[in-house]
This record gives C-alpha cells, sequence and structure tokens, in this order.
C-alpha cells in the first residue's frame, strides 16, 4: 500500500495508538458474528495497511444478560495513519457492518494511546 508523503513521515514515528472497537452481539449470534470478523471484516480493515495488528477480547464484567460484548483492537503507529483510515476507510467499512448486521449490533469507538 502506497501511503501520501506526509503519512510516510509520521509511519517513522514510535509511538502506538489503539483503536477500539466494541460491540455488544446477541448470545444466540455470536458464533456467526466472529466468524464474520475473523474472516471478512478484520481482514479488509487489515488490508487497509493502517494497522500493524490487532487482538479480540471479550467483556468479562459487566455482562448484560442475553448478549456478549467484544472489544477488537487495531494497533497504529501514528495519529495520522488512525486519521487517514477514519476518513478514508471506515465509513464504507462500517455500512458493510451495517448492511449485514442492522440493529442486532451495537457498537462503539474509541481511540487510545498507549503510554507503556
Amino acid at each position: 500500500m502506497t501511503f501520501p508523503a506526509y503519512l510516510r513521515l509520521q509511519l517513522m514515528q514510535d509511538q502506538m495508538f489503539i483503536y477500539n472497537v466494541s460491540t455488544q452481539v446477541a448470545e444466540d449470534m455470536q458464533d456467526e458474528w466472529l466468524r464474520w470478523m475473523k474472516e471478512e471484516h478484520i481482514p479488509e480493515v487489515l488490508s487497509t495497511g493502517h494497522f500493524t495488528h490487532h487482538r479480540i477480547v471479550r467483556l468479562r464484567e459487566p455482562q448484560e444478560p442475553g448478549s456478549a460484548t467484544f472489544a477488537v483492537q487495531y494497533f497504529c503507529n501514528s495519529l495520522a495513519l488512525y486519521d487517514h483510515y477514519v476518513q478514508a476507510h471506515a465509513p464504507s467499512l462500517r455500512q458493510k457492518a451495517l448492511e449485514k448486521w442492522g440493529d442486532r449490533i451495537i457498537s462503539f469507538r474509541t481511540l487510545m494511546e498507549v503510554i507503556n
């Protein structure tokens, strides 16, 4: 993947950010959703070249009855990369998820900076 010059310069920073997407999923569809995430959505996000790796975690406490909450964490090396992803790729990927799952999932997104 080729990035604009301003992004290439920022790739040299020794900084790490985590784009965290937390999603609440009904228990009866969590296996299907996880399979879709692992086989389709996460590979699409990573193929943009903006993130170095990812991690999937499940929220254990607190738990909502009848649902499970997962967080997918995408790691990137600069704020500029994150900003470029959000502007250039996130809208279409979010739309795909909306078309696939509609209101059967609830997601919210946060950006975290790794301090240590």
